[in-house]
């Protein structure tokens, strides 16, 4: 294949998301060197996944200082980094706390990997991802084309409840989901399911 391999890093690596999305990370044949930051305990994630026997190397990161070490030369940020969403939480509160994570984070991102690819999961997605937009502009770092809001769990959780309440393998499942990734928004579009 003519893909090259690629440096990735991931922000929030030690958290619930960042931990299972590491290890497929570290699993991919395109990662060559997967950095791993997060404010606590990645030295331990870092070493659990470098014994895994692929190629990528796997290097951790923590606190504030490490973060630039994270980024220099990466080819693609990801960012699961932030609080998840807790019983009696309010979008409203998550924006509160998420917000400010990922502005700092994206402005370590406009300085040390300005060209990168980010894929931003931290939710709300929908709030956070033009905040890293904003982020971008002002540092002059800024390319739509380059910018990602990830919100897959919407499809996989369509799926999974179509293929339960038909009684299909999930993996046959495709269920087509558009609008945003709020409650409300989330539309998946049941009569363009497939296998219908």
């Amino acid at each position: 294949s003519g893909a090259r391999a690629s440096r990735v890093a991931v922000l929030g690596a030690a958290g619930g998301i960042g931990q299972p999305l590491s290890l497929l990370l570290k699993l991919n044949p395109y990662v060559s060197q997967l950095a791993l930051y997060d404010v606590a305990n990645t030295p331990g994630v870092a070493a659990d996944l470098s014994h895994i026997d692929t190629n990528a190397q796997v290097t951790g990161y923590t606190g504030p200082d490490e973060l630039a070490g994270a980024l220099k030369g990466t080819d693609i940020v990801v960012i699961p980094a932030g609080v998840p969403r807790k019983p009696g939480m309010t979008r409203d509160d998550l924006f509160n706390t998420n917000a400010g994570i990922v502005k700092s984070l994206i402005e370590g991102v406009a300085i040390h990997c300005p060209h990168a690819f980010i894929c931003i999961i931290t939710n709300p997605v929908n709030s956070t991802v033009p905040i890293a937009a904003e982020v971008l502009k002002l540092k002059d770092a800024f390319d739509p084309r380059k910018l990602f809001g990830v919100t897959t769990l919407d499809v996989v959780r369509a799926n999974t409840f179509i293929a339960q309440a038909k009684g299909l393998n999930v993996h046959k499942v495709r269920v087509p989901v558009i609008g945003g990734h709020a409650g409300a928004t989330i539309i998946p579009l049941i009569s363009q399911c497939s296998p219908s």
